[in-house]
């Protein structure tokens, strides 16, 4: 029943900004913490940012100082704000949700969103 939708993706220069969204519905509420993960072709998927219910954050290194996580509790929404985006950003965005079930967490990805970043 759970079901997350990623948007704002697109094609832009380097140095250039994009905000991504994420609105969850079904079983996840602002307790659940939400994040975003990316992948390169041929790579695996990584991390970008995770944001806990209290809001608290965590970035990869590669992304600190440019991009910025935040969500909605009222509407169920993640967002990331990416600025001053390099080539190397390029990939598909994923967004993600966790539940707790009682002895592991349960991951939710939406469908992703493709960012590339190109001169």
């Amino acid at each position: 029943q759970v079901q997350l939708v990623a948007s704002g993706g697109g094609l832009l220069q380097p140095g250039g900004s994009l905000r991504l969204s994420c609105a969850a519905s079904g079983s996840i509420f602002s307790s659940n913490p939400m994040g975003w993960y990316r992948q390169a072709p041929g790579k695996e998927r990584e991390l970008v940012a995770t944001i806990a219910s209290i809001g608290y954050t965590n970035y990869a290194d590669s992304v600190k100082g440019r991009f910025t996580i935040s969500r909605s509790n009222a509407r169920n929404t993640v967002y990331l704000q990416m600025n001053s985006l390099k080539p190397e950003d390029t990939a598909v965005y994923y967004c993600n949700a966790a539940r707790w079930d009682g002895s592991s967490w349960i991951n939710y990805w939406g469908q992703g969103t493709q960012v590339t970043v190109s001169s």
